[in-house]
């Protein structure tokens, strides 16, 4: 009986893993492109060069869908355990899973948040296909994609680009020097930026009584992205009145992700299944 129940287990694993790689990669930019950047980022069609999104659509898909946008300080991307690595968990909660490839600004601080929107747009025009309620639609950022995640939920451009809800990994959220992740804001925003450029990414000086629901984790030794950043934006969404579940662990650093080192992923996993089933 204990033989059956293990062998059991293993075929479920690998039948989670095998639906995680049933995946679609989509350049998410074309000749019609409404900027000019994103035109030029879209001349080669080269999969590994261009912004693209890889999709990862649920075997059986409960209607909510996610984007999810890689760390990396703004100069490259986590894409394994803060990205492709979590597809076979989203699946088994019935989640279409959808991981963002960026563009770095390189001098244009508008540039992920261009890719991040025309994500948002592609995931919603082909909800219907995916099986997606296209009013369950979130965004989730890790690190500098946690300042990407935000950013996209405080500056969304349109209905059409705007997350149901985000959820964000020990994320960057300010540019203020005093608590921001220098790395992150310097790739950004360059080494002197103004102060109006400074504040239009602070993140959580953007929250306003629009800025969806949100879920925050982070552990509370992060030595590279200061707790304060999680913190500050947790007040601001209190104070607008937006729903946000704030979960801080004692330990752990920076960067942990979907790694099981992180001793406590059985306790963040846990919380954040409950709040995707429960609040959406």
């Amino acid at each position: 009986m204990k033989i059956r129940k293990i062998m059991a287990a293993i075929m479920a694993a690998m039948t989670s893993v095998a639906m995680a790689q049933q995946r679609t990669d989509i350049l998410i930019w074309n000749e019609n492109a409404p900027q000019e950047q994103a035109r030029a980022a879209a001349e080669s069609k080269d999969l590994d060069k261009d912004p693209a999104i890889t999709v990862y659509k649920a075997a059986k898909p409960n209607g909510k869908a996610i984007v999810m946008c890689p760390g990396g300080g703004y100069s490259h991307l986590a894409t394994a355990h803060e990205g492709h690595d979590m597809a076979p968990w989203m699946n088994s909660l019935g989640i279409t899973y959808v991981v963002l490839k960026y563009r770095m600004p390189h001098g244009d601080s508008t540039v992920p948040l261009a890719d991040a929107e025309q994500a948002m747009r592609i995931v919603r025009a082909h909800a219907a296909e995916w099986g997606i309620d296209p009013g369950k639609i979130g965004v989730m950022g890790a690190s500098a994609g946690g300042h990407l995640a935000s950013t996209l939920a405080t500056h969304y451009g349109s209905k059409e680009t705007r997350p149901d809800f985000q959820v964000l990994f020990y994320p960057v959220v300010s540019m203020d020097p005093a608590v921001t992740h220098m790395g992150s804001r310097d790739n950004l925003l360059g080494k002197n930026p103004s102060k109006e450029l400074q504040d239009r990414f602070c993140n959580e000086k953007q929250v306003d009584k629009d800025t969806p629901k949100a879920f925050i984790m982070l552990s509370g030794d992060d030595g590279a992205v200061p707790p304060a950043n999680s913190i500050g934006y947790f007040n601001a969404l209190n104070a607008n009145g937006i729903p946000v579940s704030l979960h801080l662990y004692p330990e752990g650093g920076h960067g942990w992700g979907f790694r099981d080192s992180f001793k406590y992923k059985r306790q963040w996993t846990g919380e954040l299944e409950k709040w995707l089933r429960e609040d959406l």
